[in-house]
């Protein structure tokens, strides 16, 4: 039976496509939607947009996907890693540097590029539910209160990953881990160019980090698998280090176990997924986004018919990144020994001249150059089996 408090709504509005949150993905794909011609619309629950502030580390690709605005939101520019585990460590020297971003001032160039570019943005709008109609899809909202009901072709879920888009049209629900990440003073021994990452196996599979945002201050994090424990670790990780925390930063972030269809028809529309909604996070290293981005153009470049050549890219991409997550999930202390002792300096050279966001090149061109990477790399694969 149909719900009676949908059948008379406040007021219906036409569009062409619905971008729901406004996500850095969601700004991306609503401006290059607008700027090819389609009416856009996005919906976005938070009264104002204003997200809460997160320092992120990306590579150099990031500036050839946004425009000069959007480069406001680089903090700082990383040039080496300094990877550390059980009292060894490597450097490698970038040729192109890393960049600090936050994630903040990102979201609010995005989205007056999006508005710029024609979109129509609304604040305060929470969505809500969606159904098929003759022509498209009904898209059920609550606008400062009021139920209101909106008519599109295409629904684009940017609303993170634990996606209410996505659960309406019916994906199954993306696994999440924690993020926890605290800012502190930068320690005098640490260069403000050099970030620093320890592999400390015994309490995350991922990794620790400290990523400096200036010459005054550092971002320090770590990914867990459990909220709680993750939380109690990185306390006794920053005292033994010597941090005190200036504020806190927190995310959950999506999962990558395989490729997540983008798109899906209902009824006579069509719905699509970008960004964290569709776990397009590279689960080697939890960055999601430049290759959000890359979601978020595929999805762009599918609803105004010029192909999916992107999106496959990214599925490769991604793939990659999910095998070698595969080989280094279950490694232990010694494992993580073995793998600095083994980056010799031809393999830290392909580290420094490929970046992250060429997962195969890079992958390799390091094996290339260091093959004893592979009997480590199928040990941990064999590990994970078991």
């Amino acid at each position: 039976m149909e719900d009676e408090k949908f059948k008379s709504p406040e007021k219906r509005d036409t569009e062409d496509v619905v971008v729901i949150g406004s996500s850095a993905a969601g700004l991306y794909t609503a401006a290059r939607v607008a700027r090819g011609g389609r009416r856009v619309s996005v919906l976005e629950s938070k009264a104002t947009p204003d997200p809460a502030p997160r320092t992120l580390i990306v590579t150099d690709y990031f500036k050839k996907q946004i425009s000069t605005a959007a480069r406001s939101s680089i903090l700082n520019e990383i040039r080496r890693f300094e990877l550390f585990t059980d009292g060894r460590s490597a450097q490698v020297t970038l040729k192109q540097p890393d960049l600090i971003i936050e994630r903040s001032r990102l979201i609010r160039s995005l989205a007056e590029e999006a508005a710029h570019a024609g979109a129509n943005l609304r604040y305060d709008t929470r969505f809500l539910d969606l159904s098929p109609n003759a022509k498209g899809l009904h898209v059920q909202v609550d606008e400062g209160g009021k139920r209101e009901e909106l008519h599109a072709v295409s629904v684009v879920g940017a609303d993170g990953a634990r996606s209410r888009v996505a659960r309406a049209a019916g994906w199954p629900p993306v696994e999440t881990v924690p993020l926890v990440q605290a800012v502190v003073k930068l320690p005098k021994d640490c260069p403000p160019d050099t970030t620093r990452v320890w592999f400390v196996p015994d309490d995350t599979p991922y990794f620790y980090w400290m990523i400096p945002e200036s010459r005054e201050r550092a971002a320090v994090g770590v990914i867990g698998e459990h909220g709680r424990a993750t939380k109690l670790l990185f306390d006794r990780f920053l005292e033994k280090k010597g941090f005190e925390p200036l504020e806190w930063q927190g995310a959950r972030i999506p999962v990558y176990h395989r490729w997540v269809p983008v798109q899906r028809t209902v009824g006579n529309g069509e719905v699509y997924l970008v960004g964290d909604a569709a776990a397009q996070v590279k689960v080697s290293t939890v960055g999601g986004i430049v290759t959000g981005f890359r979601g978020a153009r595929g999805v762009a470049d599918a609803i105004l018919q010029k192909g999916t050549a992107e999106l496959r890219t990214l599925r490769r991409e991604l793939g990659t990144h999910w095998l070698i997550r595969r080989a280094l999930h279950h490694f232990k202390q010694a494992d993580y020994s073995e793998l600095v002792d083994l980056l010799n300096a031809s393999a830290r050279e392909s580290l420094g001249e490929i970046n992250r966001d060429e997962s195969t090149r890079l992958l390799w061109n390091v094996i290339r150059r260091q093959p004893k990477l592979v009997l480590l790399g199928l040990r941990g694969l064999l590990l994970g089996k078991r």
